[in-house]
């Protein structure tokens, strides 16, 4: 039967976050793959997934157990994929209060960053579906880089998807300043690719996609003051009371500074 395994009850008595990927994640791993894909080595596996994890990050654990799926998958990625996405479970149906469990998803996320590259429309789609389960912000990230405008185009169609994680996903794995991972230098550089995304998701019915929103723009406006000013600006207009706390939440830092015009924007989102 596939399944996750709950995040360990140590996490909340301040353990590293690198615990929730422990043996017996890797081992219900093992048993998903193995579910539907008998000939996989689960045995092997987990001793291959096991070995020198021990002082590895939660990010470094990830990679290493995708690099384990990769010795003991096929070695066609277009065959490999299959296999990981008939191995998920069912897509959340909530956007808050899923927990930490879901952070199972790392190494799934990670085996088609690190492998997926020259399979782009096999990778597009998995991530497309991956996503549902536990966000693609980090491993989309890459493919922008590789092949931004391809990748955009996704994205474009994307966020009109029923699915909030797959909406959020456009606006989060685009924002060029995304905590905990690289810098995406082009739209730091330029970040009107992504601004047709924030544009069409501004007003979104999730809060989940509409905080995204906030924080991309938050992150335009450490490079491009002006441009986030504008936006701000021009979103005030017969601006819902969700839309100005959108407003507010991107103008934070500049607020904090004591900008005097993030100030006076503000003033008018209340």
């Amino acid at each position: 039967m596939l399944q996750i395994p709950d995040a360990p009850n140590s996490i909340q008595k301040g353990f590293p976050l690198k615990m929730i990927l422990d043996q017996k994640a890797i081992s219900q791993l093992s048993k998903n793959l193995h579910f539907v894909y008998p000939e996989f080595d689960a045995t092997s596996f987990v001793k291959d997934a096991m070995n020198s994890i021990e002082e590895l990050s939660i990010t470094e654990r990830s990679k290493h157990i995708a690099k384990s799926m990769n010795n003991y998958l096929p070695n066609n990625y277009s065959e490999a994929v299959p296999i990981i996405l008939n191995s998920l479970t069912p897509p959340l149906e909530k956007t808050e209060g899923n927990g930490l469990a879901v952070l199972f998803y790392m190494p799934h996320c990670s085996f088609i960053a690190n492998y997926g590259l020259d399979d782009f429309e096999i990778s597009m789609n998995a991530q497309y579906e991956l996503t549902k389960r536990f966000t693609c912000e980090y491993s989309i990230r890459p493919f922008i880089a590789n092949e931004q405008k391809r990748t955009m185009k996704f994205l474009y169609k994307w966020v009109k998807d029923k699915d909030p994680h797959v909406r959020r996903l456009c606006s989060e794995g685009t924002r060029p300043r995304l905590p905990w991972s690289t810098k995406i230098d082009a739209f730091v550089k330029d970040p009107s690719p992504a601004l047709v995304i924030l544009e069409y998701l501004k007003n979104d019915e999730d809060l989940y996609v509409r905080r995204s929103v906030a924080n991309h723009l938050g992150d335009i406006a450490k490079d491009h003051l002006d441009l986030a000013l504008q936006i701000c600006e021009k979103w005030l207009e017969n601006a819902s009371t969700e839309l100005k706390w959108v407003i507010r939440h991107a103008l934070r830092n500049p607020v904090k500074k004591g900008n005097k015009r993030a100030l006076e924007i503000r003033k008018k989102a209340k």
